[in-house]
């Protein structure tokens, strides 16, 4: 970014994309359900917030129709089980938030639970938080509990055995938290983590410890932490690039994202801004025109995608990329190695073939952070090795991401190769980062019994 680069004021633009709020940005602006408190006033432009400023926004991206498809297998899905829900209904993502499946008897009306699914149940509410969109819970085969979408967001009984090697913080997040909701763990780079809300709850999230914990409707006080992490960016010129997260910063309505990213892209040295979702795969119909049109604004903006299987790439998803990537949005895809779900090459070669062919570039495949009862989602590190092996040299380089350990303790993203020497110690893997530290990771349990 030029060393001329200023704030302007909010009715003027730059080559930043900065949002102008005289054109609006219509139609989306009603938020989530977590919703409740705006960011308090800064030194910040803040928004306008009157509607009619707000309006027709989304005729700056032209060809964006606002009609969304529905699969053939959701529109059954529908038709069965939520038989007074029209198409219109169904494709409205604030609808499908309100009416997300909780509960252990919203499953067994929509699924044949299987003895493991309902022993996670039998002492109560699983550890962690339990969420599906009912559009997600559609792509799932009620009968089959290996499905593998269906394996990473219902839960087992797997989930109350814990080994000692897993972390209620696996990456020392915590312990990196400069201020309520951002961590400072690398030198030019920070995570704010703006929301505690998902579409959905992942089984294996790195953040359990604080996704799902305040109710849905009503969450005060918790935007309050955006002036301290705006201003602590600000005032720390080495920050280039602010990775949003959280929670799904998709989630948010279109107001309170525009009010968060304008503030940070105010600041001069803040070069990029990511945004980590996996709304397109779970809440496809989250990506209207008037959000794809608000994204677009801000040019130094990427988004990254976290995608588990190519049972996610659905007409749904494919519109919703469509939709990021014609508003000019580079797009990056996460994936996390899981046991049984993804860990051969042929499944993960589909999803990225997949994800290439929607203009979504595979940037990271990652190791499964050992979060307390994880264990039977984590595979041996020499199978990630195996599956980047049999990748590479039979499918395109822009196909095979890096494989990486984000390893505990603060130590950060450690990408392995095929062939690279493993050093090990009681049954834990050792792992040189980037400050040339050592850290361990749990690849295999030796002596230690597990508790439940």
């Amino acid at each position: 970014m030029s060393q001329a680069s200023v704030t302007l004021p909010i009715h003027q633009t730059s080559h930043r994309g900065l949002f102008d709020g005289s054109e609006g940005y219509g139609g989306d602006d009603e938020p989530s359900g977590d919703q409740e408190d705006k960011p308090p006033e800064s030194r910040y432009s803040p928004l306008p917030h009157s509607s009619k400023h707000l309006s027709g926004f989304c005729h700056a991206l032209p060809g964006l129709s606002p009609t969304f498809p529905e699969n053939e297998r959701s529109q059954q899905f529908r038709s069965r089980h939520y038989p007074d829900v029209t198409a219109q209904q169904w494709n409205d993502w604030r609808w499908q938030l309100k009416n997300r499946i909780h509960r252990l008897e919203d499953l067994q009306r929509l699924f044949y639970l299987t003895p493991e699914e309902l022993n996670a149940f039998r002492r109560g509410e699983p550890k962690l938080p339990m969420a599906l969109t009912p559009y997600y819970a559609s792509l799932m085969d009620p009968e089959n509990g290996t499905d593998p979408l269906r394996r990473t967001h219902i839960p087992v009984g797997g989930e109350r055995v814990v080994t000692p090697q897993e972390l209620i913080d696996p990456l020392g997040e915590e312990d990196r938290t400069v201020v309520p909701g951002l961590v400072h763990r690398y030198p030019d780079r920070v995570l704010l983590m703006a929301t505690k809300q998902c579409a959905t709850y992942c089984r294996y999230c790195t953040r359990s410890r604080m996704v799902g914990t305040q109710p849905q409707e009503k969450i005060q006080g918790f935007r309050q932490h955006w002036r301290q992490a705006v201003d602590h960016i600000a005032g720390d010129n080495r920050i280039r690039d602010v990775v949003i997260s959280g929670g799904d910063p998709l989630t948010l309505g279109d107001e309170e994202l525009g009010v968060l990213l304008q503030r940070l892209a105010e600041i001069p040295h803040v070069e990029i801004l990511r945004i980590g979702t996996k709304v397109p795969m779970v809440l496809p119909m989250r990506i209207t025109p008037a959000l794809a049109a608000l994204l677009s604004r801000f040019k130094s903006l990427w988004i990254n995608i976290h995608c588990t299987h190519p049972d996610e790439l659905t007409p749904e998803a494919s519109v919703a990329l469509g939709r990021l990537a014609d508003a000019g949005l580079p797009l990056g895809a996460q994936t996390v190695l899981l046991a049984g779900i993804n860990d051969d090459a042929q499944t993960l070669k589909r999803l990225y073939h997949g994800l290439l062919r929607h203009r979504v570039r595979p940037y990271y495949l990652y190791q499964c952070d050992p979060i307390p009862g994880s264990s039977h989602f984590r595979t041996p590190v020499t199978k990630g090795l195996e599956i980047i092996k049999q990748l590479r040299g039979f499918t395109s380089g822009l196909a095979i991401p890096s494989f990486v350990i984000d390893a505990p303790d603060n130590g950060g993203k450690i990408p392995l190769l095929p062939g690279m020497p493993l050093n090990r110690e009681e049954g834990d893997l050792l792992l040189t980062n980037y400050q040339g530290r050592t850290c361990r990771y749990p690849d295999g349990v030796t002596g230690d019994s597990p508790s439940t």
